[in-house]
């Protein structure tokens, strides 16, 4: 998976549904840090969670998970946001100020709240619930329209960089690329999760490894300054495609074991 919230999205949507054990979906948190935590930013939040506020002894992920069965929960998703684009996090304030520092967070737009990770020590993970501050469900996008665009974005990137002539082999790519594939954390997924998912996000995973090591090789082979802004702008629709991708795969993940609960 791409992240933690994304782990958290996917085992909780699955426990929730009947489609995994409780102690699974604790234990693949465990592949983002030995160690997680639970707190509320406020009063409020603390209050509907039953969570300590920040600066209290904190909870564990097994009491958000109560917590979000309690409430009835249906839609934790998968937002990545970055600066200029905040789709649902709810407008602004303290969960989109977290969400956009850390890049990603789960949003439960049916509670009007949101939680964001952060890894505030070595192998230690706390987990922030936030209320939102307006209640903005996330704008959906079909995984197979995701897939799509990430295929146009590839080749459309491709030709551009070609036509900048600042795509040049590097002497170990591959094997850089490899290394970094490989340190990328990976936790199992429940049984059940759509093939379809799983490839999107694969393939997102693989790209997005291009795109970091693209960007720790500034720059690139640019010849100059407005060339490397040229490059830049190249690849940012690549980079927005990959980070729609796996927020499709991920969200359609959490829409099919809800949908199979529903048949049930």
């Amino acid at each position: 998976m791409c992240c933690p919230s994304a782990t958290l999205a996917v085992w909780s949507s699955a426990w929730l549904h009947g489609a995994a054990a409780s102690d699974n979906a604790l234990d693949a948190l465990l592949a983002w840090g030995e160690a997680h935590e639970v707190v509320a930013a406020e009063q409020n939040a603390a209050e509907a969670f039953g969570l300590p506020v920040t600066g209290d002894v904190p909870a564990t992920p097994a009491q958000l998970l109560a917590a979000l069965r309690r409430l009835g929960v249906t839609d934790a998703l998968l937002v990545l946001p970055v600066p200029g684009d905040v789709r649902g996090l709810g407008g602004g304030g303290p969960f989109t100020e977290a969400a956009l520092r850390t890049g990603e967070a789960v949003a439960l737009a049916g509670l009007g709240y949101g939680v964001v990770p952060q890894a505030i020590a070595e192998g230690l993970v706390r987990w922030t619930v936030y209320r939102m501050a307006s209640v903005t469900p996330p704008e959906y996008l079909g995984i197979a329209e995701a897939e799509h665009n990430l295929t146009d974005a590839i080749r459309d990137s491709a030709g551009a960089l070609q036509a900048l002539d600042v795509a040049r082999d590097r002497p170990g790519v591959r094997a850089e690329l490899s290394a970094r594939l490989k340190a990328t954390p990976a936790p199992a997924w429940p049984a059940g999760t759509p093939g379809r998912a799983l490839r999107v996000l694969q393939r997102a995973e693989e790209i997005g490894a291009i795109l970091a090591l693209a960007h720790a090789d500034e720059p690139g082979g640019a010849l100059s300054a407005s060339a490397a802004n040229q490059r830049a702008d190249a690849l940012r629709p690549l980079a927005d495609a990959v980070r729609a991708a796996r927020r499709a795969a991920v969200n359609d993940a959490v829409r099919v074991f809800a949908d199979q609960a529903n048949r049930s």
